[in-house]
């Protein structure tokens, strides 16, 4: 099985163009704190799939590194969440075709992420259970499902979904910058 990994390997370019940037981080031309956030959830995306791979088999499943892939995945889902919901706050920012890629995930991210942040259903003030693992471990995919257990979803896939969607952004997806968002 070939490990997907996030973080980018870039080659180091000698004073590179503006455009040259934006080739390898579009976001940077939304908001340059936001695409520098986008970069640490690669990097845990990629730590918490490493300790999967490592921590999870057909015989045997190793607690403290599922452990710690349980904490990271909660707080990249909690990122994730912000990353998107601060792009779809700023809307006018990018183009329509990407909005319509980019509103699907942030539903998915709220959905999984209510139940972990608010211990209860989204869009319901109903309880999610406390007496229950915060995931559920499947070895077969060396996976944690992850939100809420009647409806769970799987950490791989939307570590996947959410790079699938934001590595689809193009610089001539974006229209404006953060602080532009606040003056249209």
């Amino acid at each position: 099985m070939e490990k997907i990994r996030y973080a980018k390997k870039f080659e180091i370019l000698i004073n590179p163009t503006w455009e040259q940037e934006l080739e390898r981080e579009p976001l940077l031309a939304f908001s340059f704190i936001l695409s520098t956030r986008n970069n640490q959830l690669m990097t845990v995306a990629d730590e918490i799939l490493d300790l999967l791979d490592s921590g999870i088999s057909e015989e045997f499943i190793d607690g403290v590194q599922v452990t710690k892939a349980g904490i990271l995945i909660w707080l990249w889902l909690l990122g994730a969440y912000e990353v998107v919901r601060t792009m779809c706050q700023a809307k006018n920012c990018f183009s329509s075709d990407y909005m319509e890629k980019l509103i699907p995930l942030k539903r998915k991210l709220a959905k999984i992420r209510m139940p972990d942040a608010k211990m209860e259903k989204q869009g319901k003030r109903e309880p999610v259970s406390s007496n229950r693992s915060s995931w559920c471990e499947v070895p077969k995919s060396k996976d944690l499902m992850i939100g809420d257990p009647e409806n769970a979803y799987s950490a791989r896939e939307i570590i996947e979904e959410y790079f699938v969607t934001i590595e689809s952004l193009s610089p001539k997806d974006i229209t404006g910058t953060h602080e532009e968002s606040y003056a249209k």
